[in-house]
């Protein structure tokens, strides 16, 4: 990343859900460093807390809002008070996302709670409705925007590591970035996503060892992903370099599921 890139992204806001832990604290800690002013929104106060405590030490300028990302409302007021703190949003980050398993396997559609379902669906494809919804009508406004969506390889491919709820919204995810990029254009926003594969994350290093080894087997890199490789191409998506780029899928996943 050269100077310029770097004074680019110091007039930035950037809203990041998801952001607490993770591949969104890795996002997080990357726009920061890149001099952006970070917004974060997470269910987890006491981990958002903590990360923005320790990014606001370091001399950024952060704001940590706690929120359910599947409750509209809740979103309208996080976004307020990420606004008022720092200014206009002009960088989403749609991260936030959960995949439910039980004893470390994801459970079968014909054992699946319906409430399981919906909880997938809410966190995973309405939070991000909700956050474009909100922050769209400025980003129109003022003829500028950078959405960037977690999808996943799973969207893209069946894989019997994840159940059917987080296949089936990430698969959904790629389809809303594709339309809102036709949408969005003329107006100056650009609608990107990206495809993770298997990352180096918390919630990974609990599955059991032999899902990873097998995944790592059949990626081509023959490692897990680290969560700054995402972080970074998700800054990539958000720089002056993409501003030619929209409406595309990007995998972050070692040549695993080629396609």
């Amino acid at each position: 990343m050269n100077a310029s890139e770097k004074r680019e992204h110091r007039e930035r806001v950037v809203l990041i859900t998801g952001a607490a832990g993770g591949i969104g604290a890795a996002i997080a800690e990357r726009y920061a460093a890149d001099g952006a002013a970070v917004g974060l929104v997470d269910f987890d106060a006491t981990s958002g807390q903590v990360l923005a405590a320790r990014l606001g030490a370091a001399g950024h300028r952060v704001h940590f809002a706690q929120a359910d990302v599947a409750s509209f409302g809740e979103c309208e007021t996080a976004c307020t008070a990420i606004e008022t703190a720092l200014g206009p949003i002009d960088t989403l980050v749609n991260n936030a996302g959960i995949s439910p398993k039980h004893a470390g396997k994801p459970v079968p559609i014909w054992q699946m709670e319906p409430a399981e379902w919906h909880r997938v669906v809410d966190v995973n494809l309405h939070s991000v409705f909700n956050f474009v919804r909100r922050l769209t009508p400025g980003m129109v406004d003022r003829k500028f925007g950078r959405i960037v969506s977690m999808s996943s390889v799973a969207g893209k491919a069946y894989l019997d590591i994840v159940a059917a709820h987080y296949g089936t919204t990430k698969a959904a995810l790629i389809g809303m970035t594709r339309h809102l990029a036709g949408e969005l254009g003329p107006h100056g926003i650009t609608v990107n996503a990206l495809a993770p594969g298997r990352i180096d994350t918390p919630m990974v290093a609990g599955a059991p060892r032999e899902a990873n080894d097998a995944v790592i087997r059949v990626t081509p890199l023959r490692r897990l992903g680290k969560p700054v490789e995402v972080a970074d191409a998700c800054l990539f998506l958000s720089s002056s370099r993409s501003d030619f780029i929209t409406g595309q899928v990007v995998d972050v996943a070692g040549g695993w599921l080629m396609t």
